[in-house]
């Protein structure tokens, strides 16, 4: 039980320490912690959590901690899985605060947090061709792929009624 604690901890230790960009840029590394590197969920369980994260508030990284430190190891994981993953960021959080506020017309400092940015983009990206390629197969989940990209996109709708639409058309023609 304390070699999964400490795992956990570890893994959403560095999960929160490089979850630069928002929720989700930090999906591919809780794919190659949870998946890959520890087998303490599966793709397809990885996919149906973050189905389920979606519906329900919150930060998505508290979710995936919360999920899989309770399964990994019942109450006291998910305690330790969102210790691990809150640490670095909320110290991150401190020191950003602090050079923007005191550095933040540093041109150094703006080229840092730019390149940062971009970064999240192809890491976003990656996760979507990813993500895309092993489920082209349904033309059905293409068709719920192409909605969901187009309520958004399109018509700026809220991700939550995405999601919730999403559902209702899956229990129709999946």
């Amino acid at each position: 039980m304390l070699t999964n604690l400490i795992d956990l901890f570890i893994s959403f230790f560095k999960i929160g320490s490089f979850s630069f960009g928002g929720a989700y840029s930090l999906l591919p590394l809780i794919e190659r912690e949870a998946v890959a590197n520890h087998h303490w969920i599966t793709n397809d369980e990885f996919l149906h959590v973050l189905g389920m994260v979606e519906v329900f508030p919150g930060a998505i990284s508290i979710k995936y901690a919360t999920y899989i430190g309770f399964k990994v190891a019942g109450i006291p994981g998910a305690v330790i899985a969102n210790l691990g993953n809150l640490i670095m960021p909320a110290g991150i959080i401190m020191i950003a605060s602090y050079l923007l506020t005191n550095f933040g017309k540093n041109e150094w400092v703006m080229k840092g947090f730019n390149g940062i940015k971009y970064a999240v983009i192809g890491m976003v990206a990656a996760l979507i061709y990813q993500y895309a390629e092993r489920n082209f197969g349904d033309i059905r989940g293409i068709i719920i792929m192409i909605i969901g990209f187009a309520l958004i996109f399109f018509f700026k709708l809220h991700p939550a009624y995405v999601v919730i639409i999403a559902a209702a058309f899956a229990l129709i023609i999946l």
